[in-house]
């Protein structure tokens, strides 16, 4: 009582459309099957059978199966042996693939990695697990994990792609690779991460557990993102046949969701390095794959919402035009963000803000690094300058800290003295050098203002 019947929507639709008077059967197969891992069982009844396996409540796989038949009888013995008669010789290809394969350990397919093409410009599978090989351990150096597993994981990650069973169900990718590893003594979180370092699938999907299938799924993805990029199959319109978009995609929230406070350029360079081809250099520049990137981080951050109200348009151009090296805080910034739309001065900030950019964007001329006190003449730019020198300690700590909030709290400070600087101000003085060190000034307090987000977005 309580077990389950699994029930995708293909299979249902596949049967739907075969049979016109349908009628449901109960059927068993021997329980020595069992053994075999449940995902092989499962895809084989499924795939060449049509048939619907049926699970306890813990997901654990039954030694029964529905199936659904054209013809309604009193006496249903027949087509219920039938059935589980054609079925055992397909349990058993199952069992038999699975234990051919475990006669050779992964590791000693490695080699054979050489003899499968990954892609006529970027060499085989092997060549490629050695660039994956190296980023991993690159990032897993960044976040002081261990590289050892990171290295072994992405060394033997791929070779289930060359057992039996896998060639005969490739659904199974990954899945057998851990059931594999974890056969031949691997460390747990290798094992793990032969299965995990393909996830996120799809939208929605579970993410890694171990930090080990983490480190392994973003080097992996990023090395797909940075190699298909470099021989010009960067996706256009609707044509995505490497998937990048979802590769994109998972970067993105396994930074975010794992709070992974990894420099996102860094992470796109460390794999560019690996592919010292010209011509893969010059096509998978830093810069547009940072973009895509942040194309997909934008469609993410629309289904985002704090207490039930969505980010808009406007809060999310307002992080992201600042090019955030690191994601992970992205949420944060946002919420920052919302909590200061709200204060009484936020509007008039961001007006200021808007007004100061279009300021700097105008200026031609070299604006000095720092604003000299010295050169500081009317009592309106005096004390601007004072409030902005009062204040950046306390925007410097908040922003070292993440204490984003509070850093966009302190800004409140910095709102009269601006309205003031700019009721008596000329900026623009015909005297170059109180211009220059106005503007210089201007530049100074635009820098401590967008520290998180671009204000002017929100005026």
């Amino acid at each position: 009582a309580g077990d389950l019947v699994l029930m995708p929507d293909s299979l249902l639709d596949e049967v739907t459309a075969l049979v016109e008077w349908p009628a449901i059967y109960e059927c068993h197969f021997d329980q020595e099957f069992l053994e075999v891992p449940q995902e092989c069982l499962i895809l084989t009844m499924q795939t060449n059978q049509k048939y619907f396996a049926i699970t306890d409540q813990q997901g654990k796989l039954r030694n029964r199966f529905l199936i659904v038949s054209n013809i309604e009888t009193d006496k249903p013995e027949a087509i219920i042996s039938g059935n589980e008669r054609v079925v055992r010789p397909r349990l058993s290809d199952a069992r038999f693939f699975f234990q051919q394969d475990q006669k050779r350990p992964l590791a000693s397919r490695v080699a054979d990695l050489g003899k499968v093409v990954y892609h006529n410009q970027l060499g085989n599978q092997l060549d490629r697990m050695k660039r994956v090989q190296a980023i991993a351990v690159g990032i897993a150096n960044a976040l002081s994990a261990d590289s050892a597993l990171a290295s072994r994981a992405a060394e033997i990650a791929k070779t289930d792609l060359l057992t039996d069973m896998v060639g005969e169900f490739p659904e199974l990718q990954g899945i057998m690779g851990r059931y594999y590893a974890t056969h031949d003594g691997e460390n747990i979180e290798v094992a793990s991460a032969c299965s995990e370092h393909y996830m996120p699938r799809f939208a929605g999907d579970a993410l890694p557990q171990t930090q080990t299938g983490t480190v392994l799924a973003i080097a992996d993805k990023l090395e797909t993102l940075v190699g298909i990029w470099g021989v010009g199959l960067a996706p256009t319109g609707d044509k995505d046949p490497y998937a990048l978009r979802r590769h994109a995609l998972g970067v993105c929230r396994l930074l975010l969701e794992k709070n992974l406070s990894l420099s996102l350029p860094d992470l796109i360079e460390l794999a560019r390095k690996e592919f010292p081809q010209k011509e893969v250099q010059d096509k998978a520049k830093s810069e547009d794959i940072y973009a895509f990137i942040s194309d997909r981080l934008r469609a993410y951050l629309r289904d985002q919402s704090l207490a039930g109200k969505p980010f808009t348009t406007e809060e999310i151009d307002a992080v992201l035009s600042q090019a955030p090296a690191q994601i992970n805080d992205l949420i944060a910034r946002l919420t920052a963000l919302r909590e200061f739309n709200a204060l009484p001065q936020a509007a008039q900030l961001a007006a200021a803000n808007k007004r100061i950019s279009n300021i700097l964007k105008k200026t031609t001329t070299a604006i000095p690094a720092t604003c000299s006190s010295q050169l500081l003449q009317l009592p309106a730019e005096i004390a601007l300058h004072q409030a902005l020198e009062a204040v950046s300690p306390a925007l410097n700590a908040a922003y070292e800290n993440r204490q984003f909030v509070d850093l966009l709290k302190a800004l409140v400070a910095l709102s009269a003295p601006i309205d003031q600087f700019f009721a008596d101000v000329m900026v623009m003085d015909p005297n170059p050098e109180l211009r220059d060190n106005r503007l210089a000034l201007l530049q100074q307090l635009h820098q401590k203002m967008n520290l998180i987000a671009d204000l002017g977005k929100l005026a």
